[in-house]
């Protein structure tokens, strides 16, 4: 069982300064782990102490029931993927592979076997007599993951491996990446700052931000229920939509008054909004809800009216990104729809897939 588990681990290098602050997690037996978030949130060096490359100051981490602190990286069965791969460019690609084996003095055919194994599965045979200079990129990156493949530790470890790569090679390396997972049955941990890359590829996803973890939860759990304002901001593509403004009784019932945006609540969030009455809130909603068929054929929906500021055409929808009065927001409408710069449209919201958050502790309300 290659279960980590990371006990009230703290990193500072000096001072009151903590780059980790109290970080405890469990990651199971051959799950794909994410942790994502902003330059400098600490996922970096978080990984770094999984793989001994960095001290913890505090705390304890286990990797299969064994407590490591004290234990050296090569001792602890865990293979690490860097983002400017760490290839020898004197060395074949073969060799690349093997070196790490030939180290711990496993025999030729044992070696051969591995590798010839390994470049099966990520499609680079041909190239193993190839120095790096030789190859693309995404090959370079496909070198370096199967320098991990090759020593089947209990634990992979990468640290954004595909930020140098083109857009279009990203995604092709997530989804080799996403099947080495299923077809090793391994347990991963990947630190990303792309939420897209976090969203697509991990069982889990640890948000993470000044040191401190904020969310832990599915990528659909994330999205739907975000547990503070960051994290509703952070995640999604474009991110959620945020409006403040009061909870309110009105002759209908108790509404959200963003002056240019009222919003009546729905019957199972009133009694916990009930208690913000006449106090400032926050209401996320996402740009899918606003203006998008379902919410313009949903009967009763609100409506704002706004004007259209940018018009951004994605072929399967259409992003406006629009103003009404001091908020800003962007809505996913039908691509069939047409509109420009300067229109002002009314568009339904729908008001049930509404979030409310508390702007002074930013946490989820309902």
């Amino acid at each position: 069982m290659a279960e980590v588990i990371l006990d009230h681990v703290w990193k500072s290098y000096g001072g009151n300064l903590w780059a980790v602050n109290d970080f405890n997690l469990t990651i199971k037996d051959k799950e794909f782990m994410v942790f994502v978030g902003p330059s400098g949130c600490g996922k970096s060096t978080t990984l770094r102490m999984v793989a001994g490359l960095e001290e913890i100051s505090k705390g304890a981490i286990s990797i299969a029931g064994r407590v490591v602190n004290n234990v050296p990286p090569k001792d602890r069965d865990i293979a690490m993927v860097f983002q400017n791969y760490a290839l020898y460019p004197h060395m074949t690609v073969y060799d690349n592979m093997a070196f790490g084996l030939k180290l711990r003095k496993y025999k030729r055919a044992e070696i051969e076997s591995r590798v010839r194994e390994a470049s099966d599965i990520l499609g680079i045979t041909d190239y193993l007599h190839r120095k790096p200079k030789a190859l693309s990129g995404g090959q370079r990156q496909r070198v370096a993951v199967g320098r991990a493949i090759v020593r089947k530790p209990k634990v992979f470890l990468f640290d954004e491996p595909l930020s140098n790569l083109d857009a279009k090679m990203r995604v092709q390396m997530r989804a080799e990446i996403i099947k080495l997972h299923a077809r090793l049955e391994a347990t991963m941990i990947y630190v990303t700052h792309d939420q897209v890359e976090a969203m697509t590829m991990g069982d889990r996803i640890v948000v993470m931000k000044d040191g401190v973890v904020l969310q832990v939860a599915t990528p659909l759990d994330l999205y739907e229920n975000p547990a503070n304002l960051f994290v509703a901001g952070f995640i999604g593509t474009p991110p959620m939509n945020l409006f403040e403004g009061v909870i309110r009784r009105a002759a209908e019932g108790w509404i959200f008054d963003g002056e240019t945006l009222q919003v009546a609540l729905q019957p199972d969030m009133q009694d916990k909004l009930a208690a913000y009455a006449e106090k400032k809130v926050v209401m996320g909603i996402r740009p899918e809800h606003v203006g998008s068929p379902v919410a313009e054929n949903t009967v009763g929906a609100p409506k704002i009216k706004a004007r259209v500021d940018v018009v951004e055409p994605m072929g399967a929808e259409t992003y406006l990104y629009m103003t009404a009065g001091r908020h800003t927001f962007i809505a996913k409408i039908d691509p069939h729809r047409r509109c420009a710069m300067g229109n002002e449209l009314h568009l339904a919201f729908l008001n049930a897939k509404a979030h409310f958050f508390d702007p002074a502790t930013t946490s989820l309300i309902v």
